[in-house]
């Protein structure tokens, strides 16, 4: 695998590698992850209780101008793995992003006479202007799917979380074979017992209505949206608290929008949490999980409220659908503020509701366990592995 972002930098793509390949290991497969250095700063601290293993491959990088929480490899000491690799008889190789891991990825593949798969994890078309906002929104649309569809046609075979994404890529003129196969959650992991009362130790009273928001806080996750419908919410529940789990580079933007309407007494912004310790104690002490993200190309978080028992009310849009299900524990209301409100607010004033919604979470959130979705990953490499050598290797390796 190859990847110009992992751990400690924190987001989907990062959490879906580490994902799947834990449970390829598990199965036995040695599984080389090459990926960026990144220097020891207050940003990244958060996430130190990742440690490195033996095959994970780190590789000096520079600083991105107008993105400073991620790093670009630097390609000529990638492809100086080569030689390494071919050592280690790679079967395959699986890129996860599309700049220098990219490029580096298809070089080594090539090199060493073994397929290619890319995921399709970020909706760049709707991604990139948040960032590069001094360029027109038209030509980084443009070109967001003019590389996409370069790149896309360059592998042997393409990994998308959805269906959306899978049609929006058709759209773009390519032709690789997809694979719908979204990242999955652990399920036996991510359910670990409470550890503490969440809502005691941020200030909220148990009758108190607290909605939840988790993910990077940044301009694509739509937070504004949740922002202005939370008045709409308070006219019915005047008590409720909308708390925002997660950090970024909008933070100071989302302060300023609290600020502008008013409702600083009903925000708590609680920064980073572990998922595999207090960020599990919110999903289950919230009523409901809140979500407006218009890019995602999956949204594991919803996977990860469901499993906890928490009710979901999302924007049905790009890779949600895919997991938003109406006898699933969730909700799509209309994007409008006062509609998606509403649909809060008979959730939380309607207990039986809320209960039933909640037994249809825990029991939906089984299907997308990280073990099922593995297996047609698995499914997938073998396929490739097996069409371009007849002889089937006999090393388990997966790369």
């Amino acid at each position: 695998m190859i990847s110009d972002v992992y751990f400690p930098r924190i987001n989907g793509v990062s959490t879906s590698i580490d994902s799947f390949r834990g449970e390829l290991r598990a199965l036995g497969h040695r599984v080389t992850l090459i990926c960026p250095e990144y220097p020891e700063s207050h940003a990244l601290a958060r996430a130190s209780d990742h440690v490195d293993d033996e095959d994970i491959l780190r590789i000096p990088a520079r600083r991105v101008v107008f993105d400073p929480e991620d790093r670009m490899m630097r390609f000529n000491v990638t492809c100086g793995l080569i030689p390494m690799l071919r050592s280690r008889a790679v079967d395959l190789v699986h890129i996860h992003t599309p700049f220098v891991a990219h490029y580096a990825g298809v070089k080594i593949a090539r090199a060493l006479g073994v397929p290619v798969v890319e995921s399709y994890h970020t909706f760049f078309e709707e991604y990139l202007y948040n960032y590069i906002h001094w360029l027109p929104k038209s030509w980084l649309k443009n070109a967001a799917r003019f590389f996409s569809r370069s790149q896309c046609n360059d592998v042997d075979a393409l990994i998308v979380p959805s269906t959306p994404m899978r049609n929006t890529l058709l759209t773009y003129g390519v032709n690789t074979p997809m694979h719908i196969i979204p990242t999955g959650l652990n399920l036996t992991q991510f359910c670990t017992p409470i550890a503490h009362d969440f809502r005691a130790q941020i200030g909220i009273t148990a009758e108190q209505p607290m909605l939840l928001f988790v993910g990077r806080v940044a301009l694509e996750k739509n937070i504004d949206f949740l922002l202005t419908m939370l008045p709409f919410v308070l006219e019915k529940n005047p008590h409720a608290i909308l708390v925002i789990a997660g950090e970024g580079p909008a933070e100071r933007h989302i302060k300023q929008q609290i600020d502008q309407l008013g409702i600083h007494a009903s925000v708590k912004c609680v920064g980073y949490m572990r998922r595999d310790g207090a960020l599990q104690d919110a999903y289950r002490a919230a009523d409901v999980f809140v979500f407006a993200s218009r890019t995602e190309t999956q949204g594991l978080v919803l996977v990860e409220a469901l499993a906890l028992g928490t009710p979901v009310v999302a924007l049905g849009v790009m890779g949600t659908l895919d997991v938003l299900n109406a006898e699933g524990g969730c909700v799509i209301p209309a994007e409008e503020p006062r509609a998606f409100a509403e649909a809060i607010n008979h959730l939380i004033n309607t207990p039986a509701h809320h209960q039933h919604m909640t037994e249809q979470a825990l029991h939906y959130a089984k299907c997308w366990s990280a073990e099922q979705k593995t297996q047609q990953l698995l499914s997938q490499y073998a396929q490739l592995i097996d069409k371009n050598s007849p002889a089937q290797s006999d090393n388990g390796l997966m790369h």
